[in-house]
């Protein structure tokens, strides 16, 4: 991992699958990633209660009731962050999606929610893009995706209560060489003092591999 981190700077702060059976490209595997990231970080903000529920809506992903956020500054962030992420995601230019909880009147980070990107063995950048597909069911990913999003929720019951007014921002790691816009910035990481971690399960799409973990201050 290298020590650079690229973020879009923001004070608070999806899909097309492939027509062919058992077939991902690189385009089809960067969509389902993304569209996963999209009610992945909705789950936490609607879990975490860093904006009220009324503010969400819900519908049916992963044969699961998701909710997702109806505020317009919020979707018009997550989209854009995403859509950025997808464009690295074909070039392979991407290791880790982090989102972090603050203490709005502290500025101290009190979650971080971490979601390591690798390409699969035989699927390097190169391969995938002469043209080389995985072979994965559908099926299979998006139950994976789902056991993944099952356990965000199921966090709730050993998180400690975020009993302040919370902002989040999302991080992103990439590689040196990344093409980056001038509306992203360079970013110190966001660590956390006495913190536990939590490792969850991980997704594949046969040409990338998430795997995701959750820390958090213990008390103390």
């Amino acid at each position: 991992m290298r020590d650079r981190e690229a973020t879009r700077e923001s004070t608070n702060m999806a899909g097309n699958k492939q027509d062919t059976q058992n077939s991902i490209t690189l385009k089809g595997s960067a969509q389902l990633v993304t569209e996963f990231f999209y009610f992945g970080i909705n789950s936490i903000l609607y879990q975490r209660g860093i904006y009220p529920p009324e503010s969400f809506t819900y519908q049916q992903q992963y044969g699961l009731t998701l909710f997702t956020t109806t505020d317009e500054k919020v979707k018009e962030y997550l989209n854009n962050i995403l859509e950025q992420i997808k464009d690295w995601l074909e070039a392979g230019e991407v290791q880790r999606l982090v989102l972090v909880v603050t203490n709005v009147d502290t500025e101290e980070t009190l979650e971080r929610w971490d979601f390591d990107i690798q390409h699969e063995s035989g699927f390097e950048p190169g391969s995938v893009k002469e043209g080389k597909v995985g072979t994965k069911d559908l099926k299979i990913i998006q139950k994976e995706m789902r056991d993944v999003i099952r356990q965000i929720t199921a966090c709730v019951t050993f998180l400690p209560l975020l009993d302040c007014v919370c902002s989040f921002d999302l991080k992103v790691y990439t590689n040196q060489n990344a093409e980056v816009s001038d509306k992203w910035a360079e970013s110190a990481p966001c660590f956390i003092a006495n913190s536990q971690e939590v490792r969850l399960k991980s997704f594949s799409t046969s040409i990338h591999k998430v795997e995701a973990c959750v820390s958090y201050k213990a008390d103390v």
